[in-house]
């Protein structure tokens, strides 16, 4: 790609961000909203575990839409926007005799034991972040998923829901359960995580499920190396009771906050907005110029107190991606330096392993953060998106997107922002927006230039990063780098 080209972004390159950094030719005060987008009718499901949405109107934070196109009005409501089917999931049984009850039940079950993604979904499920689903997807639901990107509720409404959240099993298995309409899930210590009741057995069709998903069946997609190739050939869906809150004992716990948690959060600092950006790197100033622009932008269209959700992902990333406690170490010094004011920021992290699956999977990622409370979602240029695994190009085309998500059903009441493209201005010393008019005095440093900066224990230009992230970024690559005597140290999955 032309490192001068308008439509390159400053840092990141293949999705590495889900912060918008394609030239816009309107005016950087504009919002675009959405109307409905027509559906078809699909099958409501004869068996499902899906919460159907209560025939109440939604609290909505902009005006009504009555064009694709149009522009938001700046009529305020106070309200937080309502989760996807009405209320929030909740499936963690009670504190108490319920649990220990479901903890005796469960020793006469057969046992799925867990990989590490499945636990990452069974915690994204039990906190409700793609209510209304309550369990992993029976048929059906894995069906409509797969074709449709949402799901129709007993009520005939549809919610948004592009990646399927399913739970493999193999032959061994499917024969130990025979006819048991429940199963135990343990983790990798065979402790109790969860039960799956009313369950449903069906073929895990792995190449439909990758060809739909991401669009190929190249090989070299790391979500599919890891979760699906080598999986069993059965998936197994149910309603899910989760034993107790997941726990990781990283030292990160703090920062997991549930959908349910961050609504509080929001409420106790008096939101009016909340807008989301989700990111899997660290965070440098042309971010921050985005994001405090953001807010700007917020404040004149009448709002009293929008709030940031800064919202690194937490769950499985490919091994080259920066871990996520080395990130969360750079966020703080962000907020610790007053690059991000703290008091109208909230970092949390969202438990959902990555896909890189483009704009299949963005539509997930804005999905999950109404159910949180945004009713404000950033997206970036080639969203989720990553370098094609066998040719030298995107897999993604990277304006699909922030298109898709404006025509994505169930996802008509989320606002997308659009945003000019920031780089490192040569003459003022910091980021900035970009200026065609004297574009030979704007850098823009890739994602790799920055990597090879800091694998090298090399500055960036003064004023791309605060200087206590650099020196986060610099020590994690300096961990990498093997002692005498020792063999090297590869970067892992977080």
């Amino acid at each position: 790609m032309n490192e001068t080209a308008v439509y390159q972004f400053v840092t990141q390159r293949n999705g590495e961000s889900s912060f918008l950094f394609a030239f816009s030719m309107v005016s950087m005060s504009t919002f675009f909203a959405k109307s409905a987008t027509p559906t078809q009718p699909f099958p409501t499901s004869s068996k499902t575990h899906l919460q159907s949405r209560p025939r109440i109107p939604f609290p909505r934070l902009s005006a009504p839409i009555r064009n694709p196109r149009i522009h938001l009005s700046p009529r305020i409501s106070c309200s937080l926007i309502e989760p996807d089917g009405g209320s929030l999931v909740d499936l963690v049984v009670p504190n108490g005799l319920a649990r220990d009850a479901k903890r005796r039940e469960a020793e006469e079950m057969p046992r799925i034991k867990l990989s590490r993604i499945d636990l990452e979904w069974v915690h994204v499920l039990s906190e409700g972040w793609a209510s209304p689903l309550r369990g992993f997807m029976r048929e059906e639901e894995f069906l409509q998923t797969l074709h449709f990107n949402s799901l129709r509720l007993e009520d005939g409404s549809i919610v948004n829901m592009s990646v399927p959240i399913v739970l493999a099993i193999d032959d061994a298995q499917k024969r130990a359960i025979g006819n048991r309409s429940r199963v135990a899930l343990v983790d990798s210590k065979n402790k109790l995580v969860a039960i799956l009741s009313n369950i449903e057995i069906y073929k895990n069709n792995k190449e439909e499920r990758i060809a739909r998903t991401w669009g190929t069946t190249a090989p070299g997609l790391p979500y599919v190396e890891q979760a699906i190739t080598n999986a069993g050939d059965w998936l197994i869906g149910g309603d899910l009771e989760v034993i107790e809150p997941i726990k990781y004992n990283d030292g990160l716990d703090q920062y997991r906050l549930s959908p349910a948690e961050l609504r509080e959060e929001f409420a106790a600092r008096n939101a009016d907005a909340v807008f989301a950006f989700q990111l899997r790197n660290p965070v440098h100033n042309g971010h921050a110029l985005l994001m405090t622009d953001t807010r700007r932008r917020l404040l004149e269209m009448g709002y009293k107190n929008p709030i940031l959700l800064l919202h690194p992902l937490g769950g499985y990333t490919k091994a080259d991606d920066v871990p996520l406690s080395w990130r969360m170490k750079q966020h703080e010094k962000v907020l610790e330096e007053g690059v991000l004011n703290p008091e109208t920021t909230v970092v949390a992290i969202f438990p959902s392993p990555m896909h890189y699956a483009g704009p299949t999977e963005v539509q997930w990622h804005a999905k999950s953060r109404i159910n949180a409370g945004a009713n404000f979602y950033i997206v970036g240029r080639d969203p989720a998106g990553m370098s094609h695994p066998t040719e030298k190009r995107d897999l993604f085309d990277a304006d699909h997107g922030k298109k898709v998500l404006s025509m994505a059903p169930g996802l008509e009441k989320l606002n997308i922002l659009p945003f000019k493209v920031a780089a490192y201005d040569t003459k003022q010393k910091k980021m900035d927006f970009f200026n065609p008019s004297r574009k030979d005095d704007f850098l823009f440093i890739s994602g790799t230039k920055m990597r090879t900066l800091a694998k090298n224990r090399q500055n960036p230009p003064d004023g791309f990063m605060c200087p206590g992230g650099w020196k986060v970024l610099v020590e994690y690559y300096d961990s990498l780098v093997p002692s005498e005597g020792s063999k090297p140290r590869e970067a892992i999955p977080a």
